[in-house]
This record gives C-alpha cells, sequence and structure tokens, in this order.
C-alpha cells in the first residue's frame, strides 16, 4: 500500500507472489487499480522472465521469506541475471539479520563479485542474542539514486535513537562494490 501510494500517474506496480492466499490478498486489494498488477508468481522466475520493464526505468525488490536454506545464494543468483537484463535497474535485495556468518558470507560473496555500484545497509535494534534471532535488517542495493547514501546517512541515526531496544542496536552503511 505505501509503495502504491508513492506512485505517479504514469507510474505502474508489478506485485509477484507464490503463495496462493497471499497472490488473492494483493490481487483483491488491487482489484480495479489500473496501475496495479498482482500476479501468481515465483518471484525468483522475475529476473529472468519480467525485466526490463517497458519503461526502462524502475525499480525491483527482491525479498524472500528466508524459510529454506539457499536464500542469499538465489538472491545473489537474481541480482546477477537482473543486471544481464537490465544493467540500470534498481534492485533492492532484503534480508534478516539473524545468524551473523551467513549475512558476512552473504556481502562478501557480493563484494568479491563482477557486479559494481552496491550499496549496504543494515539496521539492528538490539544486540544478536546467544541464540540466533531477529535483531535487525539489511538491504543491498544496486544502482542507489545518488543521493541515497547522503539521505542514509541522517536518517539512520536517528533510527537508532527512536527504535534501540539495547545498547547493542546500530547501523552499518557501506559500498561494497563501487561504481
Amino acid at each position: 500500500a505505501v509503495a502504491r501510494a508513492l506512485l505517479r500517474r504514469q507510474d505502474r506496480l508489478s506485485l509477484f507472489e507464490l503463495r496462493e492466499a497471499d497472490a488473492a490478498t494483493l490481487a483483491r486489494h488491487f482489484a480495479g487499480d489500473f496501475q496495479t498488477r498482482a500476479t501468481r508468481l515465483d518471484g525468483w522466475l522475475v529476473a529472468g522472465a519480467h525485466l526490463p520493464p517497458k519503461e526502462k526505468r524502475g525499480l525491483v525488490l527482491i525479498d524472500p521469506p528466508f524459510e529454506i536454506e539457499g536464500e542469499f545464494s538465489r538472491m545473489i543468483d537474481a541480482l546477477e541475471k537482473g543486471e544481464r537484463r537490465w544493467p540500470g535497474g534498481i534492485f533492492l535485495l532484503w534480508y534478516p539479520l539473524k545468524h551473523a556468518n551467513e549475512v558476512s558470507s552473504f556481502r562478501a560473496a557480493l563484494a568479491g563479485s563482477q557486479l559494481r555500484d552496491l550499496l549496504c545497509v543494515e539496521l539492528a535494534l538490539s544486540a544478536p542474542g546467544p541464540q540466533p534471532g531477529l535483531h535487525g535488517c539489511g538491504m543491498i542495493i544496486k544502482n542507489p539514486p545518488f543521493v541515497l547514501r547522503a539521505e542514509m546517512e541522517a536518517v539512520l541515526p536517528a533510527l537508532v535513537k527512536a527504535f534501540a531496544r539495547d545498547a547493542g542496536a546500530g547501523f552499518r552503511l557501506e559500498t561494497l562494490r563501487p561504481e
């Protein structure tokens, strides 16, 4: 609903959801909205089949459920495929801060890849606990808008201050691969 509210008249929103019930909910919510289309489809297929958009401008959000192993690798594969089909596209890859070694390996794999212009933004609301658990989230941004880094430098400290659960709260803002 937030993304839809930000659309201009000339923009469109394509939503892809694999789970039947969730896809039906999206379709009902946006029924009759000529700018928004909800499709029941495995989102991992989008990078290979639905890019680039006809407008040649846009943003792709990859937000896996992280219910099965290998989601970090699948995100890298989807990003590489998406970049080959649409090099100028903006790609956002959302991930949970839950298992520190998986997240570190993911960032290292991206930093060592051939992909360029990657910005890493992470927000931790608390220190990691003794048992793996969600304590924050991160996003890798491929082809970030020019002003985004400066905006994040201003916003992230305020978010930490507003939402910190303990002294372990903090943020990361790092260029993994320059342009």
